[in-house]
């Protein structure tokens, strides 16, 4: 079965605060990140200061090629308090290519690898130094299609 993607809307979005749970990874050592979410998730909910139920997937480029931090986290209104173990982080204003991943979570990679490797070498635009965003609805289920986008930060 072949993937599919549809094109992507555009949207300014931040500033957003995040807190977290972050670590490194290279596209090789990017299999742990699930296990980083299950380490994160119950958290949610349980964090002062939360702001809905979406969760955030934040990929921060770290100047080193081939490596990223990632951070499983939720907005917050403020990071005051943050338990032990989290972190926060600001993200700041930034118009972003939104892509809608229909699929199951399982598939999320392709997903990204659509992107990179067919969309931005044809979309006439440059991706910004800024994170990436995986986002998360407040329904979604890691058992069911969709709930989630990738937002792809965009250069003006």
């Amino acid at each position: 079965m072949s993937h599919q993607m549809d094109e992507p809307r555009f949207e300014e979005f931040g500033p957003l605060l995040i807190a977290g749970m972050g670590e490194t990874y290279t596209d090789e050592t990017s299999s742990g990140i699930p296990a980083l979410w299950q380490r994160f998730v119950p958290h949610i909910g349980h964090i002062d200061g939360q702001v809905g139920g979406i969760t955030y997937g934040v990929l921060i480029p770290t100047g080193t090629a081939g490596r990223f931090e990632y951070v499983c986290g939720v907005e917050v209104s403020d990071a005051a308090e943050l338990p032990t173990g989290l972190t926060s982080h600001q993200l700041g204003k930034q118009k972003y290519a939104v892509f809608e991943h229909s699929g199951y979570l399982s598939t999320l990679r392709e997903t990204w690898r659509l992107i990179y490797s067919k969309w931005l070498p044809t979309a006439g635009v440059r991706v910004a130094k800024a994170a990436r965003l995986e986002i998360y609805s407040a329904s979604f289920n890691r058992n069911k299609p969709g709930g989630l986008a990738i937002w792809i930060p965009i250069a003006d």
